[in-house]
């Protein structure tokens, strides 16, 4: 937009994920004159650096371009290996995008299904929302899950972009580390269900108390500070479910199998052990499947400009 032919001045819409925003800026630069856009501009400026939220309101996390290695050859019937299904291990090459920093949450469902009049999980109660609107939703579908995800303008993770996101480029065995999970860096091994409120932890949930005692800074987070991907709720990805797929997966940007019968999860639950928790652990179901455990989080793609500075 130009304010004026004798200033030379312009807003520069500098990534898509800032268009809206954009638009809300030039109506106000018009409003109150060129000076004033000049400020506004560079409000927008430094705004398309930071990672973009999404129509929920949920927060993002850029995941940089680049490879990590992806499975394990360690594979064993231990507490520390992973199943057969895990390997091999494999370099996996991808383009950087974008992950919610946070596992989607039981308020944040509640306003998806206000607004779409989508069904609520057979769990569902009212007062859930009240009571433990900041801890995940779960009993949703992978089918439920993909709704939601294009509902807030974005998608599923692929199995690598998750991966990626939770265990970082140094071959980690958990979010944190190597180190096995303790309670305050993630909610496992919780038994029978009780409730909202009593079984799930806040999506916040894990950085802090033993963590820091025990050295690991981040607390439970993974190296890029994306939040439980160890633990609360298990996670719908995008891919179709291939128990050899590493096998013959492609380097660059692999989305799983064209068809199949089952849909991958990950991360491990508040139910599962610390096996389950390890960040290489693969598990499948129906689409159609709903458990207390299963909840997910969503993706999207990085802008051009994003896509051309991660890394640096």
């Amino acid at each position: 937009m130009i304010c004026g032919k004798e200033d030379g001045l312009f807003i520069n819409v500098v990534s898509s994920s800032m268009v809206l925003r954009a638009e809300v800026l030039m109506r106000r630069a018009l409003a109150l004159g060129c000076a004033a856009g000049v400020i506004l501009a560079a409000g927008l400026t430094m705004a398309a650096d930071e990672p973009p939220v999404g129509k929920d309101g949920a927060p993002m996390i850029l995941i940089p371009n680049g490879c990590f290695t992806m499975g394990t050859n360690n594979i064993g019937a231990e507490q520390g290996q992973g199943f057969p299904n895990e390997g091999p291990e494999h370099t996996v090459c991808l383009k950087a995008s974008y992950i919610d920093q946070f596992e989607i949450t039981i308020a944040r469902y509640a306003k998806f299904m206000e607004a779409t009049k989508h069904n609520p999980p057979p769990l569902w109660d009212e007062d859930a929302v009240a009571s433990a609107g900041d801890r995940p939703i779960v009993d949703v579908t992978w089918q439920d899950a993909d709704v939601y995800c294009k509902w807030a303008g974005r998608r599923l993770p692929t199995e690598a972009e998750w991966e990626k996101a939770a265990r970082g480029t140094d071959a980690r065995r958990y979010p944190w580390g190597h180190m096995q999970p303790y309670p305050d860096l993630a909610n496992y091994n919780r038994g029978d269900w009780v409730s909202y409120p009593v079984t799930l932890a806040p999506v916040t949930y894990g950085t802090e108390g033993m963590s820091v005692r025990h050295g690991t800074t981040q607390g439970g987070r993974s190296p890029y500070g994306v939040y439980n991907t160890a633990g609360n709720a298990s996670e719908w990805v995008a891919d179709w479910y291939g128990r050899d797929y590493y096998s013959k997966s492609p380097k660059d940007n692999p989305t799983g199998p064209p068809s199949g019968e089952r849909k991958v999860f990950r991360g491990g639950s508040w139910i599962d052990s610390p096996r389950n928790l390890r960040v290489t652990a693969r598990f499948s179901a129906d689409p159609t499947f709903q458990d207390k455990s299963m909840g997910f989080r969503c993706a999207m793609d990085a802008s051009k400009e994003a896509q051309q500075t991660a890394g640096k």
